[in-house]
């Protein structure tokens, strides 16, 4: 495709998106037509102040209402008259006002914690948990952070990532394992993000913990589909994590003292009560304990999460964060690695009119690694970084009808790869591989249009752009084709070189530019049930490169190009949702179809590591997933919970249509290596009494497909084994029981210092779930022989929290 032809197509879709935006805004003045007047402001916790996200703002006895969005703000409006409005959010007293809408108002809230309990499963009022009938907002879960610290988990250290596991249509690859999986997608899929910053590698210890410290978060939501349009840049989900403003009314401390590991947390006001700050650390001493045992290995990790904000006026605010986390592993005299992330985020909020808010970002994020082997004297570096710079704007055009719409664009700095010695005595010699860098930028504008009372939609497009930027070479292969298939040995080999292209620093390696529509609606079928319906499509343009089952710190980024093209995904969703029994049980039932184009697939025996041109190792395919997710809760009582269960497919094919093989395993679609046929869990919350509270998990999972050898023939005096075709067998299925007891001493809600021990036990029966099965032949006897590895047994732990 020439470049002239691809600028003309670039401004075609250009203008198509610039008529929709025109088309919407036609529409938000048409819907403004009739005379309303305006109530906005901000609902803050009257305790720490603390900005609540989610939050509902409605006029009593009609259908008019909204939701408060990521900074607490609100704004509705409604003809002259006389009203009631009505603030609620979970696990907070709800408060009625009456107002007289005669003319534009500013009101701020400050709402009451219901429970004074420390870390209490609310059990009174769970609105925002439940699920919302008439906004037309599909496959998405928003956790509340003190039911997450409710749930039983490994070494009592509390896990974000493994609580959101235990919702229908995410699996996780084994024990021991980093990231998560998201209806059939992969782990680079999605789009993981702390205060907007984005998040790289979600583990500590190799997967054993997450990255987040539960007591510097506030609020978690995972879009698994109907992603809206404000995000791109993944094809499978988007997890929104936001940290806590911190207490601007009092300081205060929190913390935990663990088997392996403990936390402390301070908060507190600034710049005379116009800001305040959070300073949250967690480490391990896991490393004492391995050296106490007399053992060479160690293992740790320690992170800081930071966060600060100043009320410049009543219209403009800025918030400042930041985090940083470290693992580290010796093993021996053998080889050392560490690995982490960095992130930073510089936010201003600005109030236009009491119907348009607004938020400019400005952040940083890093993820590296460092690989030392000791015995040869060389470390292995690698690194991705990023500055991505984001306008966001949403205006409140009336009742009917809002618009959200911004720009972003993001830079890249891949560093695949330094080899140094670490030695003058050293024989490895200085390696470096090339440097890639490249430039996403994205447009958005989205609506909220509520068309009758029963019937609301939510529609918008996204136009997505990537640059592949100059200042390296490009290998240039015979015939285009960096991967050949050799038909005499039947296997895929590397592509002639026929020489390269060098790229100034100022010209383009490759440009791509995508339209991303997203729609969804919600029809309310009556007071206790709706249907929802969705579509979206979403571009990824880079790539982690990995041929291992599961994410490893080592696994390589890069981006799209002359020869990787983005990924492109399409899903469809269909849901029915209930509220039983005055909303104290409610079922959320939902079907999805996605399909994933350009979808890297490995030859085998693939080498990624120290690759300068790791095209010669992978092939395009595509992928598809599909199924059905079942979420049953129990919203009120002293009992509360739900099970959750997924029905699934997940797929690849790589049908070879440009290196002349037969593509792999002969071109047929294979599972992927995170599809999950049967998904079950049950959590649930028992308020024994006011000391005493009682959870447990369960879990079970069909076992993670796999390639077994089915057969062996001997060459020159060596034993080679045969497989099967790629994935077609299954490791048993995983399952497990997890128990906790959580006991409050004291419960006086005037005790300054307030605290509790949390007795946990995980895999109660002791299952040892096989993370691999490897073959080999026995040193003496010769025989074909199995072993099996489990990384957990039965893991018992205690764990005492305290707030001061």
């Amino acid at each position: 495709m020439n470049q002239s032809f691809k600028c003309k197509h670039l401004k075609k879709r250009t203008r198509l998106l610039i008529l929709c935006c025109f088309s919407l805004l036609v529409m938000s003045s048409s819907v403004i037509a009739q005379e309303n007047h305006t109530i906005s402001g901000k609902i803050t916790d009257i305790k720490n102040g603390e900005t609540l996200f989610g939050a509902s703002v409605f006029f009593k006895g009609t259908s008019i209402g909204v939701i408060t969005n990521e900074y607490g703000f609100y704004s509705i409006s409604a003809p002259k008259g006389n009203y009631t409005l009505t603030v609620s959010y979970v696990g907070y007293t709800d408060i009625n006002k009456e107002v007289v809408l005669d003319q534009n108002q500013k009101i701020d809230f400050e709402i009451t914690e219901s429970s004074t309990q420390l870390d209490e499963v609310i059990i009174k009022s769970e609105e925002t948990e439940r699920v919302s009938l008439r906004k037309p907002e599909m496959s998405v879960s928003k956790l509340n952070i003190k039911t997450v610290k409710q749930m039983p988990v490994v070494l009592g250290e509390v896990d974000i990532i493994k609580s959101i596991q235990m919702l229908p249509g995410v699996t996780k690859n084994g024990e021991g394992t980093s990231g998560f999986h998201v209806r059939g997608g992969a782990a680079d899929q999605n789009l993981v993000l702390l205060d907007e910053a984005i998040i790289y590698n979600t583990s500590h210890l190799l997967g054993f913990f997450s990255v987040f410290n539960a007591d510097a978060i506030k609020d978690i939501k995972l879009y698994k589909g109907g992603i809206p349009a404000r995000f791109g840049g993944r094809t499978s989900s988007v997890l929104d994590v936001r940290q806590k403003d911190g207490n601007n009314k009092k300081f205060g401390l929190t913390g935990g003292i663990g088997v392996i590991s403990s936390r402390l947390a301070a908060e507190g006001p600034l710049f005379s009560d116009k800001g305040s700050f959070l300073v949250a650390g967690r480490g391990s001493y896991a490393h004492l304990l391995l050296k106490a045992s007399g053992k060479k290995n160690t293992a740790g990790f320690y992170d800081l999460n930071l966060k600060t904000n100043y009320i410049l006026n009543e219209n403009n605010k800025l918030y400042l964060s930041g985090y940083y986390g470290r693992d580290t592993f010796n093993f021996g005299d053998s080889f050392a690695t560490s690995y982490g992330n960095v992130s930073g985020n510089l936010r201003w909020n600005h109030i236009f009119n009491d119907k348009l808010f607004s938020n400019a970002s400005f952040i940083y994020s890093k993820y590296d690694y460092d690989l030392e082997i000791l015995i040869e004297e060389f470390e292995w570096v690698s690194s991705i970084n990023n500055y991505n710079v984001k306008y966001d704007l949403k205006y409140y055009a009336s009742d009917k009808f809002k618009l959200d719409f911004g720009v972003s664009g993001i830079y890249y700095d891949f560093d695949p790869g330094r080899i140094k010695p670490t030695s003058n005595n050293s024989s490895i010699n200085p390696l470096a591989l090339d440097r890639k860098k490249a430039f996403e930028s994205g447009l958005y504008l989205n609506a909220e249009h509520k068309i009758t009372d029963k019937l609301t939609v939510q529609y918008g497009v996204r136009y997505s752009a990537f640059s592949r930027l100059g200042g390296q070479a490009i290998a240039n292969y015979r015939n285009n084709q960096p991967v050949v298939y050799n038909p005499t040995l039947g296997i895929y080999e590397r592509g002639t070189e026929i020489g390269e292209t060098n790229f100034k620093k100022s010209e383009t390696i490759e440009n791509f530019g995508n339209i991303e529509p997203r729609a969804s609606l919600a029809y309310q079928l009556n007071d206790k049930s709706s249907i929802k319906m969705g579509y979206s499509r979403a571009a990824q343009y880079i790539h982690l490169l990995s041929n291992t089952t599961a994410v490893t710190p080592l696994d390589v980024w890069t981006p799209s190009g002359k020869y990787i093209k983005p990924q492109l995904s399409d899903q469809y969703a269909l849901g029915y949702f209930r509220n039983f029994k005055d909303k104290m049980f409610s079922l959320e039932l939902e079907g999805y179809y996605k399909t994933t184009d350009n979808r890297i697939d490995y030859i085998d025996g693939s080498d990624l590591i120290g690759n300068n041109t790791i095209e010669t190792e992978i092939l395009n395919g595509e992928s598809r997933a599909y199924g059905l997710e079942f979420l049953f809760r129990k919203n009120k009582g002293k009992f509360t919970g739900w099970l959750a269960y997924t029905l699934s497919k997940s797929e690849q094919r790589t049908v070879d249509a440009n290196a002349g093989g037969p593509g792999i395993n002969n071109g047929d679609w294979y599972n992927t290596a995170y599809d999950r046929t049967h998904d079950v869990s049950l959590t649930g919350t028992y308020q024994l009494n006011k000391k005493w509270t009682l959870s447990a998990n369960t879990v079970f999972q069909t076992g993670r497909p796999v390639t077994y050898p089915n057969g062996q023939y001997e060459y020159e005096g060596l034993s080679i084994a045969s497989y099967s075709d790629r994935n077609s067998d299954r490791l048993p299925a995983y399952h497990r029981l997890d128990i906790s007891a959580t006991y409050r001493p004291n419960n006086k809600p005037n005790r300054r210092w307030k605290g509790e021990w949390v007795f946990g036990i995980y895999n109660v029966y002791n299952q040892k779930n096989a993370a691999s099965i490897s073959f080999g032949q026995n040193a003496e006897t010769g025989a074909n022989e199995a072993t099996r590895t489990a990384i957990f047994g039965i893991v018992p732990s205690v764990m005492y929290n305290f707030k001061f």
